[in-house]
């Protein structure tokens, strides 16, 4: 049976908190990195080990400079909120480093931090099933990865300071992976990564942004299995992710015509 705070959630019910920035710090750590990682302010707590309490830039600078080989275990190291002495495994994300498609979570649950990967248990085979019905695969032109790179304790909502510090590492991801979509998978990642508190349902349908990379949001594959009979709402998400993927590669073929043939845009 689902946590009440679960059901509030997908609801839009809970309130979402956002965390009071210093506008110096974000001056600062804008200007050093060039980078939009950089809005990943960090507010650390005192009662967090001595190593996550390193200043604000220099952690922001550092993540941004990773590479796919250093990656995992740099996430795996990172002491920069309380999750570090609660998981169990570290979740940096899995699939494609190339792929096209990047889906986003929210965060590992108690299965993901046994094994160390995103989505593998129900709702990972219902994302799955979801990909094949796209014609995909996990692992095949697909990312999966999640907001938060550890399993909150008892699967409850992120707190504010978890979700700043874990964001450069997804703001990194989708650097080097350069995807041509996002796609938002559930109320807590979609309001995340567009900064707004709405509702999943406002939020369908349509096409935003994130860091320029156009970015769908659908329902968390959790929430579908509790709720079946929006699975179809789902697929309409998807569909349009689809479709709008393929209109920019339609259109990116036809300006490499256009420029190849000489002919002004």
């Amino acid at each position: 049976m689902a946590a009440r705070s679960d059901i509030l959630r997908e609801l839009g019910l809970l309130p979402l908190w956002r965390l009071r920035t210093v506008a110096a710090e974000v001056a600062e750590a804008r200007n050093a990195s060039g980078s939009s990682v950089a809005e990943a302010t960090v507010r650390y707590d005192a009662a967090a080990p001595r190593a996550s309490r390193e200043p604000l830039v220099d952690r922001v600078q550092h993540i941004a400079a990773l590479k796919w080989p250093e990656f995992a275990t740099d996430v795996a190291a990172c002491t920069a909120c309380g999750l570090c002495r609660t998981r169990n495994k570290a979740v940096p994300g899995v699939g494609d480093v190339h792929a096209q498609w990047l889906f986003v979570g929210e965060a590992p649950g108690a299965e993901e931090d046994a094994r160390g990967e995103p989505f593998v248990g129900q709702a990972g085979r219902l994302l799955d099933n979801m990909l094949v019905a796209l014609g995909m695969k996990r692992g095949e032109n697909v990312y999966i990865a999640n907001v938060l790179k550890c399993r909150p304790p008892g699967n409850r909502t992120p707190s504010p300071l978890e979700v700043e510090s874990c964001r450069p590492y997804l703001d990194r991801q989708i650097a080097l992976i350069r995807p041509a979509l996002i796609v938002a998978l559930g109320k807590s990642a979609a309001t995340t990564l567009l900064n707004v508190d709405a509702t999943i349902a406002s939020l369908r349908g349509r096409i935003h942004r994130y860091q320029g990379v156009p970015l769908i949001v659908t329902y968390h594959p959790a929430y579908l299995l509790r709720n079946l009979p929006d699975k179809a709402k789902a697929w309409e998400d998807l569909c349009l992710a689809r479709a709008t993927l393929r209109r920019m590669q339609t259109t990116n073929i036809s300006a490499d015509l256009q420029n190849a043939a000489g002919v002004p845009k």
